[in-house]
């Protein structure tokens, strides 16, 4: 790919006729979180575009750009996501035919989407159980078949589709002092970045990564694209193992900071966005504000104006319930932990004493037999992990010792629904995590694997409407089978972790020694 200039780009997104299909969208004071942070905090609402994302800006431009030839050929790209359905929408507005390849795991509200915003333009092809399948064969359809790739990010005409963001913020807010850019591949932050740093270089630009899928950190730290070995799946948005080429050359000469959030983060900050403007924001689309919350607290940053990108809204409903479940622990108004307590009666009560007038959210516990017992418990809190650690003292004072598992994603994700499953006699019980991808067969294809070699002695299972689910699982291995059952895993082919020395697994579930 040939290298443009900065002012090349610049050229590019002044010229860019995104608003042919895309609209100027607003820009809206987050009263509220404003009073809370002291500083001035804006919202570029892209989820007001038609197809609740930016992307229709980066893909439309793209369109824009093909030949006659290239037109009538047709074109091809593969997406689970937002991409999708820009292209699909630009593509029908265009009159040109799309092939859009989504994976099989890709719920069907996303690929009805796609269908009715490209309507008798578009052509959609489930092929394999990953993002990166459905890539690869788009790749080949396109071969085969003569049709022009649209590239969802690494690509000049979409950067400069994303960058008239950056132009409508500098009209909008002249007097900007950070942004903050949610970063997958890195078209959005790039197109930005290069627009602004011409016009305000003095405007801080600051990229924002999950945590669990940070490849602009990553390739900053390597000097160049890396590919991460896995990604997280709850900011599927921003679920990007390997960013562009041309987009970290971008951000990695203009963007001044990087800062990673949490998947508790990334709830606080959709429930932010909801309380300020009773906008729904996706994952990837509140990344941004969790960065602006996190960031004012580090730099003990005052009497700022800052804007943050709400890059979509295309949430699954389903995904509310793990975001209702998690938002109060980003929060930090809520402590989740475990707690020991001896096995005797009136225990719970001089427990319950020693939290004093604290909200219990939760107490989980079952009988078990021997002389104490581990609980699972939730404490709501007002002044956040200060408030945690006098708790924690006031309750061992008491003769209660206790974990904090607030960050401990094991028991939050499972062991908290799982208390009290202590199985009868010791086992050679290892524990792992996977996940999922969501299509038919696929438990059938883990137990077959796994299940007719070894006795499943824990199993437990969790959606949160992505395209994968999360299971722990449990096996009884004996150690002369060890390096069999590995071999399995592999075969498997899903991603996993061992998290059999996990303090979650160890509290509640493990066999007592």
């Amino acid at each position: 790919m040939s290298q443009l200039s900065h002012h090349d780009y610049l050229k590019k997104i002044l010229l860019a006729p995104v608003y042919d299909a895309a609209v100027q969208s607003d820009v809206t004071l987050m009263s509220r979180l404003s009073h809370q942070l002291g500083n001035e905090v804006f919202l570029k609402r892209e989820d007001q575009q038609p197809v609740k994302s930016f992307k229709l800006r980066g893909a439309y431009n793209r369109l824009t750009t093909l030949s006659d030839s290239q037109r009538k050929a047709g074109i091809i790209a593969a997406s689970a996501g937002n991409h999708a359905q820009g292209l699909a929408y630009g593509a029908k507005m265009c009159g040109i035919n799309a092939t859009i390849v989504m994976p099989e795991t890709t719920p069907d509200i996303k690929v009805e989407a796609v269908k009715r915003f490209g309507g008798q333009f578009v052509n959609v092809v489930q092929h394999g159980t990953s993002f990166d399948m459905a890539s690869q064969y788009a790749h080949q359809l396109g071969e085969q078949h003569g049709l022009t790739f649209i590239p969802p990010f690494d690509d000049p005409d979409v950067i400069a589709g994303q960058g008239t963001i950056g132009k409508e913020l500098l009209e909008q807010l002249p007097h900007l002092d950070r942004v903050f850019v949610a970063v997958g591949g890195g078209g959005l932050a790039a197109g930005i970045a290069v627009y602004l740093k011409q016009l305000r270089p003095d405007i801080k630009i600051i990229a924002v990564e999950a945590e669990e899928s940070a490849c602009f950190r990553a390739a900053k730290q390597q000097g160049k694209p890396v590919a991460l070995p896995s990604v997280g799946i709850f900011a599927d948005g921003v679920a990007v193992k390997t960013m562009g080429a041309e987009t970290f050359r971008l951000c990695n000469e203009l963007i001044d900071d990087i800062v990673t959030v949490t998947n508790d983060e990334i709830c606080a900050a959709i429930k932010d966005i909801f309380d300020d403007t009773r906008v729904i924001a996706e994952p990837a689309g509140a990344l941004s504000v969790a960065a602006i919350k996190k960031y004012v607290k580090t730099h003990s940053l005052t009497h700022c104006k800052l804007a943050g990108i709400l890059c979509g809204a295309n949430i699954n409903f389903h995904t509310l319930r793990y975001v209702s479940e998690r938002c109060e622990l980003g929060e930090r108004k809520e402590a989740v932990f475990a707690a020991t307590l001896p096995e005797r009666t009136g225990a719970f009560k001089q427990f319950c004493e020693c939290v004093g007038g604290k909200a219990i959210t939760e107490f989980n516990y079952r009988y078990a037999g021997g002389r104490e017992a581990h609980v699972f418990v939730g404490i709501r809190l007002k002044q956040g992990a200060q408030e945690y650690a006098a708790l924690a003292d006031s309750l061992y004072q008491g003769g209660f010792a206790t974990f904090d598992l607030s960050d401990n994603e094991l028991a939050k994700l499972h062991v908290r629904h799982m208390v009290g499953g202590r199985p009868p006699t010791i086992l050679n019980e290892s524990v792992f995590t996977f996940e999922f991808p969501e299509y038919p067969g696929a438990l059938l294809k883990f137990l077959r694997t796994l299940g007719e070699h070894w006795n499943i002695t824990l199993f437990h299972y969790r959606n949160h409407g992505a395209a994968q689910g999360l299971v722990l699982a449990g096996f009884d291995i004996p150690p002369e089978s060890r390096s069999e059952f590995e071999e399995h895993l592999k075969q498997l082919d899903y991603q996993y972790q061992d998290v059999s020395n996990d303090p979650a697994y160890r509290f509640f579930l493990s066999a007592p020694a």
